[in-house]
């Protein structure tokens, strides 16, 4: 018989070891970076898979689509957290492109980028260049949270709140700094310091806070409790709106009370192309990434022939293809103030794209001129990307930005919100450049227009079936990572070699290279071999090293049938699920 005091400590190792496993679970929740260590960027599953950014957030969209939710839930619920656990990068201050393709086919974009605002005029920065990228008066008008609500109130299975509550305890409890992100805190530190919003979120007493401290985001919790609570409404026509525009205004902004309420999400439809035996849906303007992606794509398969795209001169051929279409972009703008109609119908044409190809030299590139490019690049910034795909194959890609790391510099102190710096996606009349090209007139700001953006969110299907799931963050070098990656997984390379091998960046002006040689923030060193630098120096091309963005995959492996307990009638097929995050970021998927 046992003893009262055996059962006494037998109780006590029982509760002990509870113990010890919530404070694991709330470590992982808030973000341990001890568990990094132990978990992989590829994950492999039957039912539903999340790649984000960040893995805190991979894990909570997870975690909606085992509740049953659907794709959107989970895009909905990650975006909120990437706004929160990496807050450089993108927030409800900010703006994104989301595409959604469901399980029966329909397919629908929806725009919920930043918008001028109306007070704002093309020259408005002529005496202020600094007004463009700092400060107040480089704010848009925020989109994000009107789409997410948009999107959700059509297709979210979960309530609202149910999304909203899991961002709300991160940042309320905190969550642990990782790497990235203390390096993108020291990078900014001066901005930091000198605002007093970013200061009281990152630098707590006057000190960064570094990889392991804990973050809290204390003000912007009360925001999302009352956006949880009564939805978009309280922040576009409500008490969190009105204090925002007012510390906007307090910050030498010009965005109105009258703008959040006037604030529309576009509904468009996806750009669509059948190219390498694949069907590409991508975003449309105002939008570059999928009119770019198709036309990159269509050039390299004017070859026809899969070893045009492998080897050295396979690299030197991808980067012409990249600077044909850099050429073409800069003509696209937002389709309700620019006739983009005719550059889209060169940009989505195969015969287009093969008079490209046939200009392409296997042993020289040319001057930027030769590309017949007119108009100066318009360089966006960084961003954060979430692909989605759910038990039912429902697919979701979003990429959201607030623009330059750390948006405006400027953290509104009543609301917690980090205000975006999308102005400066525009250009002016008196652009400074020293490149070849003057800046483009179809993206000149107009009041209540969107800027042109390189962000492209991605869904690739083959024989009407999902195939990928794709997206980037990183600015305007999206495109080429997007087209990198899927041209990789198009020749064949297992997933997590496509997101991981070193990857290179031509936007025709500045006339260069941009190639990886660099070691990431967890010690991992990502490198275009010597090879292939040199047989790019042999065709003429300069060479610069520089990062390049970064990718969040997820494949749906058409040749490999889930278990029968999973099967779904009605023509969908339901194949393993293949998640991938990318080394270049705090990203881990997660997935069931």
């Amino acid at each position: 018989m046992v003893s009262a005091t055996c059962r006494r400590t037998l109780l006590a190792l029982v509760l002990q070891l509870v113990f010890l496993q919530l404070v694991a679970n709330v470590r992982c929740l808030e973000g341990d970076p001890a568990d990094q260590l132990i978990r992989p960027r590829k994950v492999e599953a039957d039912v539903g898979a999340v790649a984000a950014d960040h893995r805190i957030c991979s894990d909570l969209g997870v975690g909606l689509l085992k509740k049953g939710g659907h794709a959107v839930d989970a895009a909905v619920g990650a975006a909120f957290c990437q706004g929160v656990v990496n807050p450089g990068a993108s927030g409800i201050g900010g703006g994104d492109f989301l595409i959604l393709r469901l399980a029966d086919g329909t397919a629908e974009a929806y725009d919920m980028r930043e918008t001028a605002p109306g007070l704002s005029s093309e020259d408005m920065y002529a005496k202020n260049r600094t007004g463009k990228t700092l400060g107040g008066l480089a704010a848009g008008v925020p989109g994000e949270l009107a789409g997410l609500y948009m999107v959700w109130r059509k297709y979210g299975k979960l309530p609202w709140k149910q999304l909203v509550y899991p961002t709300i305890r991160l940042c309320v409890n905190g969550f642990a700094v990782e790497p990235y992100l203390a390096n993108e805190i020291l990078t900014n530190q001066a901005a930091i310091l000198a605002d007093e919003g970013l200061r009281t979120n990152f630098a707590p007493n006057g000190n960064l806070l570094k990889a392991g401290d804990i973050c809290y985001r204390k003000q912007l919790g009360k925001t999302l409790a009352q956006i949880a609570k009564h939805g978009p409404k309280v922040f576009y026509r409500g008490a969190v709106g009105k204090r925002l525009v007012a510390d906007i205004q307090a910050a030498g902004g010009i965005m109105t009370f009258d703008d959040l309420q006037k604030y529309k999400v576009k509904v468009r439809k996806p750009l669509v192309a059948d190219t390498w035996g694949l069907t590409v849906l991508g975003m449309p303007p105002p939008s570059s990434g999928g009119a770019g992606l198709i036309l990159i794509l269509n050039i390299l398969a004017a070859y026809k022939n899969i070893s045009a795209i492998e080897g050295d001169l396979g690299v030197h051929h991808i980067v012409e293809a990249f600077k044909h279409t850099y050429a073409v972009r800069m003509n696209l703008a937002d389709p309700d103030f620019v006739n983009v109609n005719p550059v889209l119908k060169d940009m989505l044409s195969p015969a287009f794209a093969a008079t490209l190809q046939k200009t392409i030299s296997d042993t020289t590139t040319q001057p930027p001129q030769f590309y017949g490019g007119r108009w100066n690049q318009l360089e966006d910034h960084g961003t954060s990307h979430i692909s989605v795909v759910d038990a039912d194959r429902n697919a979701v890609s979003i990429t959201a930005t607030i623009n330059y790391s750390f948006g405006s510099k400027f953290l509104s102190t009543s609301t917690g919100i980090l205000v975006n710096n999308e102005m400066d996606d525009f250009v002016t009349p008196t652009d400074n450049t020293t490149n070849a090209f003057p800046p483009a007139p179809v993206n000149f700001i107009r009041p209540y227009k969107r800027p042109l953006s390189t962000m492209s969110p991605t869904i690739i299907l083959e024989k009407g079936q999902l195939r990928a799931v794709l997206g980037g963050s990183g600015g305007i070098k999206i495109l080429t990572t997007v087209a990198q990656v899927l041209l990789r997984h198009i020749a064949g390379d297992d997933p997590l070699e496509a997101v991981s091998l070193p990857r290179v960046h031509h936007q025709l002006e500045p006339n260069w290279v941009s190639y990886e040689n660099f070691t990431n923030v967890r010690g991992e060193h990502i490198e275009v071999p010597a090879k292939t630098r040199e047989s790019l120096l042999q065709k003429g091309h300069e060479l610069r090293s520089a990062n390049q963005a970064v990718c969040q995959l997820i494949v749906h492996d058409l040749s490999k049938p889930v278990s029968p307990v999973h099967n779904k009638h009605g023509g969908v097929f339901l194949g393993k699920l293949t998640a991938v995050s990318d080394l270049r970021k705090d990203g881990y998927p997660a997935a069931y």
